[in-house]
C-alpha cells in the first residue's frame, strides 16, 4: 500500500509513531510522511519519503501562547497550510494514516475518497466527554480566541466539502489506533471498541547509549519538562538544592541556559536536552510535566513519577498518574523541601510501577500498531 500520514511539525507529535512508521516501511509499504521540513532527517530515518513543508508551529526556543484558543489556532494554521502541497505533491494514495493535529490528512483523505486512520498521540473521546467537558467548550467557543477558531475551522471544512460537525471533526476519528497505555486514557470503560490500543512505541533509534558515571550507587532521579513550557529555573534550582547530595540528578532544561543555574553539586549535570530513554532506563524517580509522551515512557520502563503538569492536557495526566499509583504531586508551593518529599513518596511506588511496566508492554507496541493500520486501511 502507499499510505500517507500527515505529521505535526512537533518533536513530541513525531517521536511516538515513528517506530510504526519505520515498521510499515519494513513490511514493504510505502509511506509519505508529510512534516515540517526542519523534522526531514528525523523522519526519514524510518525509510518513509518525506514531503517536507514551510511550518508555523514554535520551534523548541520559541514560546507558545498561553491562551487555548490561539495555541490551538497554530495547529489549524498550519494544517490549512499543508493541505494544497498535499494535494499537489502527492498521487493519490491507498489510505491517510494522521496525527491527532495533522488535520489536513483527514481533509486530503475525504478528498482523494480513501480510508484515514489517526494516530493518536493522546488520549481520545470516550462516551459522555462532551457533556463532561461542555462547559470548557462553552468558554472556549465564547472566547475572541476560540470564535476565530471554530469560524476559521468551519471554513475550510465547508470550503473542502466537508458537512461534518467541527466537534466531531476534532474530537471523533472513525478510525484510530491509539499510541498511549490504554492506563492512561480517561473513562477508559467508556471509549469505542473500534478505537485500538498499541500502547508506547519508543524509538531504538533515539537511543545514545548514554550511561550515568560509574561508581555511584545512588539513586538517580531525573527531571525533563518537555519541549514547550521549560522556562522554569525556579523549578531546576529546587530540584538542585533539594537533591543533591543524597541522589544523582540529570536536568534537562529545555529553554534555561543550564550556565544561568550557577556551579553545581558533584553528582548533577545538567544540559537543554537529555536522551530520555537512555537515562529513564536508569532513574528511580522522574520528574515531569506528564505530557503524554513522557507519562507512557515513565510506564514504559518502570519509573515512579513526580508530576509538575504546566500546561494543556499535562493537568489530566498528572492527575491519571496518581490515580493510578504510578506518580505524586509535591505539596504547594513548590520549595526544596516538598520536592525532596515528593521524590521519598515516589520511592515507594516502585513495585506498583513495575506492575504497569508489564502491563503497559504487552499492549503490542509498534507491531500491533502496524497490524491495526494495515486492517483499518484495507492492506
Amino acid at each position: 500500500m502507499h499510505l500517507v500520514m500527515a505529521g505535526v511539525t512537533a518533536p513530541s507529535h513525531v517521536y511516538p509513531g515513528l517506530p510504526v512508521i519505520a515498521e510499515l516501511v519494513a513490511r514493504g509499504h510505502r509511506v509519505t510522511y508529510v512534516v515540517g521540513e526542519r523534522l526531514r532527517d528525523l523522519v526519514a530515518a524510518t525509510g518513509a519519503e518525506v514531503l517536507g513543508l514551510d511550518s508555523i508551529m514554535p520551534d523548541a526556543d520559541e514560546h507558545w501562547p498561553e491562551d487555548t484558543g490561539a495555541a490551538m489556532q497554530i495547529f489549524l494554521d498550519d494544517a490549512v497550510a499543508a493541505l494544497e502541497p498535499m494535494l499537489q505533491g502527492i498521487d493519490r494514495p491507498d489510505a491517510v494514516l494522521y496525527d491527532i493535529g495533522g488535520h489536513a490528512g483527514r481533509v486530503a483523505a475525504h478528498h482523494w475518497g480513501v480510508p484515514a486512520v489517526q494516530l493518536s498521540t493522546a488520549y481520545v473521546a470516550w462516551e459522555g466527554m462532551e457533556e463532561e467537558l461542555a462547559e470548557h467548550t462553552r468558554q472556549l467557543k465564547a472566547s475572541p480566541t476560540g470564535q476565530r477558531y471554530y469560524a476559521t475551522l468551519r471554513s475550510w471544512l465547508a470550503d473542502s466539502g466537508m458537512t461534518i460537525d467541527p466537534d466531531d471533526f476534532l474530537g471523533k476519528p472513525d478510525s484510530c489506533v491509539v499510541l498511549i497505555p490504554r492506563v492512561l486514557q480517561p473513562n477508559r470503560d467508556k471509549v469505542a471498541d473500534r478505537y485500538v490500543f498499541a500502547g508506547p512505541c519508543p524509538d531504538p533509534a533515539r537511543r545514545t547509549g548514554w550511561q550515568p558515571e560509574p561508581g555511584d550507587d545512588r539513586p538517580l532521579v531525573y527531571l525533563a519538562l518537555g519541549t514547550s513550557y521549560t522556562e522554569r529555573p525556579d523549578i531546576y534550582q529546587a530540584c538542585i538544592e533539594g537533591l543533591s547530595g543524597d541522589y544523582r540528578v540529570v536536568l534537562a532544561t529545555g529553554k534555561v541556559d543550564p550556565e544561568s543555574l550557577g556551579p553545581l553539586p558533584g553528582g548533577v549535570t545538567a544540559a537543554r536536552t537529555q536522551p530520555q530513554l537512555d537515562v529513564l532506563e536508569h532513574a528511580s524517580v522522574f520528574i515531569t510535566h506528564a505530557g503524554m509522551a513522557s507519562a507512557g515512557e515513565s510506564l514504559w520502563f518502570g519509573v515512579p513519577t513526580v508530576v509538575l503538569p504546566q500546561a494543556v492536557d499535562q493537568f489530566l495526566n498528572a492527575s491519571t498518574l496518581v490515580e493510578i499509583g504510578a506518580g505524586t504531586k509535591p505539596e504547594e508551593p513548590l520549595t526544596a523541601d516538598s520536592l525532596r518529599a515528593a521524590v521519598v513518596t515516589a520511592l515507594g511506588k516502585a513495585d506498583r510501577v513495575a506492575e504497569l511496566r508489564d502491563e503497559v508492554r504487552r499492549a503490542g507496541g509498534a507491531k500491533r500498531a502496524a497490524d491495526a493500520v494495515e486492517r483499518l486501511c484495507g492492506g
